[in-house]
């Protein structure tokens, strides 16, 4: 075998063994893309905590309020529960003035939203009791819930007997205003219906994505512990190893509102990204651990659900950038083994490179047109020029991550507040971006 030969095949090897780590996602994609899960309606109505974070507020915090105010159930059944952490404004006074219990706390070396969630637990279980509560539902102060999303998550969590986490769908009520929302707006609806769907089809656990999610009284019993940059993931890492599958509710939406400018964008994602690395530090060698572990008698195995939140932790995109650099330095050294036929090489390599890029990018395109399509009913207000510039744009939003994790394994982040500016109410959800700016002209 020649040189170059001999480079091919180890990046091809390591290629397909990375490519098989992740063979199921196109599955659980199949399965989401083809079916949905429905789940009979309940008369038995549990006794719910609604919790809120929320930091510089006020412009939104009355909305979701409203919005949970008219859902159609049992209002002396939810009880809202507001931390207004390290706020400058006025959240706390909206927030009470909207009917909402508010605690607050400051502390601006405990800036997450795990130590918000750490301290208003606390409060609750002084002045309430954590356990006089069926159960916890997680939202940010800037969504917004369909008026049926209380009775469908109820349906899901008594159909479960309250032993599941519940997960719902993540809209956007600012899918029109850019470009950018809207990209976000089509990752969101991809991990819905291509990821979340097919998980819980198939009895794998997914897991939980910021906000919208429901859980038992009993996962904080003894408290919240989840106080890094993405809470989410600590949670979902720990729900699955304890055995507690994470299941999604498609019948159940809520909207939240998305950036709009590449520079929240940029430090969104960062910090996602870095607390992507930092779940994968902390619970990689426990779920390794648990695939190999023998289970014991009469305890679920959960084991298919470990391997796929293992998979979804490892930082795949720094692994595939660092073997993609060493296979080109590697392509680049050819000069010294093969002298006379380098030029030929580096051509050809290159023209593989930008084969293999254009198809991504298609693909990717290709994937977002796929989105917009099988969700065209909740996605509204999108003019179809935007649409257009959207799938445009969709891969170099999808690949906005790549680099980061790289930049992320060596820089320091902090947590970083996301303003939230759109004041849109549940009723005027779906309005085009120039529908929403004549509404405010009047």
């Amino acid at each position: 075998m020649t040189y170059i030969q001999i480079v091919d095949l180890v990046f091809q090897i390591t290629s397909a063994v990375l490519s098989l780590l992740i063979l199921h996602f196109i599955f659980f994609a199949i399965v989401g893309f083809l079916t949905k899960k429905r789940f009979p309606k309940t008369d038995k109505k549990l006794k719910y905590g609604i919790v809120i974070p929320a930091r510089n507020e006020e412009k939104v915090i009355g909305n979701l309020i409203a919005s949970i105010q008219k859902n159609e159930y049992p209002q002396d059944k939810l009880h809202i529960f507001v931390i207004a952490h390290n706020c400058t404004d006025k959240t706390a006074e909206f927030a009470r003035a909207a009917g909402a219990t508010v605690y607050e706390y400051n502390n601006p070396n405990e800036r997450t939203k795990g130590y918000a969630f750490k301290y208003l637990f606390q409060k609750i279980e002084e002045d309430y009791g954590t356990q006089s509560f069926d159960g916890f539902l997680v939202l940010d102060a800037d969504n917004l819930l369909t008026p049926n999303y209380f009775e469908k998550m109820n349906d899901a969590f008594v159909y479960y007997n309250g032993e599941r986490v519940i997960t719902s769908y993540r809209n956007s009520k600012n899918f029109g205003s850019n470009v950018m929302s809207a990209c976000y707006g089509l990752y969101f609806a991809q991990g819905c219906r291509f990821e979340s769907r097919g998980r819980s089809l198939t009895g794998c656990s997914t897991r939980v994505s910021g906000t919208g999610y429901l859980f038992s009284a009993k996962v904080v019993e003894k408290g919240w512990n989840y106080l890094t940059l993405t809470e989410d993931w600590e949670f979902s890492a720990d729900q699955v190893l304890q055995g507690r599958n994470i299941v999604y509710c498609d019948e159940a939406m809520f909207y939240d509102e998305q950036p709009t400018s590449n520079k929240i964008m940029l430090r969104q994602r960062m910090r996602w990204t870095k607390g992507h690395l930092l779940v994968f530090l902390t619970r990689s060698g426990m779920c390794m651990k648990k695939l190999f572990k023998r289970t014991p008698k009469g305890q679920k195995a959960n084991k298919f659900s470990t391997y796929d939140i293992l998979v979804n932790t490892l930082p795949l995109s720094v692994t595939s950038t660092i073997l993609f650099i060493l296979n080109w330095i590697l392509i680049f050294m050819a000069p010294l083994f093969m002298p006379n036929d380098y030029l030929a090489i580096w051509q050809s390599k290159g023209l593989d490179l930008l084969k293999t890029t254009l198809v991504g990018y298609v693909g990717l395109m290709a994937l977002a047109v796929l989105i917009f399509i099988c969700e065209h009913k909740r996605i509204q207000g999108v003019s179809f020029p935007l649409k257009c510039l959207t799938v445009l744009f969709y891969p170099i939003f999808m690949f906005v991550p790549v680099p980061m994790e790289l930049v992320c394994l060596f820089k320091k982040v902090g947590w970083t507040e996301i303003p939230h500016t759109d004041t849109t109410a549940i009723e005027k959800v779906g309005q085009t971006a120039a529908d929403k700016k004549e509404s405010k002209e009047k």
